[in-house]
C-alpha cells in the first residue's frame, strides 16, 4: 500500500468521480483509476461501485475512508514536524565545550551575538571522546577540545593557545613575584585531577615539572574550583594550574593567579568540525573563532 494510492482513494471518494479526482490532483484519470484498482485489489474488497452514471463507495469504501484520512493527516503532522526541525537546526547552532574556555568562550559568543544575531548557540559539557563522537554523528555542529590534534573522520582546527597560571596561596612568599618559576614549586603539593579526568592537562603539567628537574609531590585531589581554591586559601600550603582563559573569571582574594615564568605551560585549543558540515552553517562560528576559511 502506497501513500499515493490513499491519496487518490480519498480525492475519489469525496470528488466521487474519477475525472474530477485526477483534475484535483492534477494527474490524468488513467492513473488514478489504476491505482485505485491496485489498492483495491490489495484489500481484496471493492472500495467504490461504479457505473456509467455514478461513482458511489462501497460498505468497504466508507469503512476505509476515516483510515485513510487519518494515515495522509499522520503523514502531514510528519512531515511538518520534520521540517520545524530543520528549521531549528538552521537556527541553533550546537557546540560542544571543554572546561577552561573562560575568556576565550565570552569573545565567541560576543562575536556570534554581534554578526549572526538570528542564530541561538546551545553549549554542550561532556568528556572529550563525547565530544568527538557528536561531531562525527551529526549530534553536535562543532566542538572545542584539547590533548587531541587529529581524530577519525574530522577536521580540528586549531583556535587558540592558552597558557596555564599557577594558583597560590596570598600569603605565600611566591605570591610577592610577578611570574612564578615552576622550579621553586617543587617542595608544595599540587592538587591537581586525577589522570583519567583530564590527560592532557595532567602530563601538561607533570611535563613541566620535569622539565625543571622535579618530580611534583601530589596533595589532595582537585575537586571543584571554589573548594579547591578555599583549601589552598586556609590550609597547609599548596598549589594548583588553571587555564589563563579561565582564572580571569575566578574570585582572587587569599589566593592569587601568578603566570609561569617562560617557558610556561601552554595549552592548544581546537574546534572539531565534521568535513561535509555546510560551510555557511559554520561560517558565523568560525570567524568568531578567528579561524581563516579559504573562500
Amino acid at each position: 500500500m502506497e501513500l499515493r494510492q490513499l491519496r487518490y482513494f480519498v480525492a475519489v471518494a469525496e470528488e466521487l468521480h474519477f475525472g474530477r479526482a485526477a483534475e484535483r490532483l492534477h494527474i490524468v484519470q488513467p492513473t488514478v483509476s489504476q491505482q485505485v484498482r491496485r489498492l483495491e485489489r490489495e484489500l481484496r474488497l471493492d472500495l467504490f461501485d461504479r457505473t456509467t452514471r455514478r461513482v458511489t463507495l462501497t460498505a468497504a469504501g466508507a469503512a476505509f475512508l476515516p483510515h485513510a484520512r487519518a494515515v495522509l493527516a499522520a503523514e502531514r503532522a510528519g512531515l511538518a514536524a520534520m521540517a520545524d526541525h530543520r528549521a531549528e537546526q538552521n537556527t541553533v547552532l550546537r557546540v560542544g565545550t571543554s572546561v577552561g574556555l573562560g575568556t576565550h568562550l565570552e569573545h565567541v559568543l560576543d562575536s556570534l551575538a554581534e554578526s549572526a544575531p538570528e542564530l541561538a548557540v546551545a553549549l554542550t559539557s561532556s568528556p572529550t571522546a563525547n565530544r568527538l563522537r557528536a561531531v562525527r554523528d551529526g549530534e553536535l555542529d562543532a566542538a572545542f577540545v584539547r590533548g587531541v590534534s587529529r581524530s577519525a573522520g574530522l577536521d580540528l582546527l586549531p583556535v587558540w593557545k592558552d597558557p596555564l597560571v599557577v594558583a597560590l596561596p596570598a600569603a605565600h612568599p611566591l605570591a610577592a613575584d610577578s611570574a612564578v618559576h615552576v622550579a621553586d614549586l617543587a617542595a608544595l603539593p599540587l592538587r591537581i585531577v586525577p589522570r583519567e579526568t583530564n590527560p592532557h592537562l595532567v602530563d601538561l603539567v607533570v611535563a613541566a615539572c620535569n622539565s625543571a628537574g622535579f618530580e611534583p609531590v601530589l596533595g589532595p585531589a582537585f575537586t571543584t574550583d571554589q573548594d579547591t581554591l578555599a583549601a589552598i586559601a586556609t590550609g597547609p600550603p599548596s598549589w594548583t594550574v588553571f587555564y589563563a582563559a579561565q582564572a580571569a573569571h575566578l574570585p582572587a582574594g587569599r589566593t592569587v593567579f601568578r603566570p609561569f615564568a617562560p617557558p610556561a605551560p601552554m595549552a592548544e585549543t581546537f574546534l572539531a568540525v565534521h568535513p561535509a558540515a555546510p560551510a555557511r552553517r559554520l561560517a558565523p562560528l568560525l570567524a568568531a573563532c578567528g579561524v581563516r576559511t579559504t573562500p
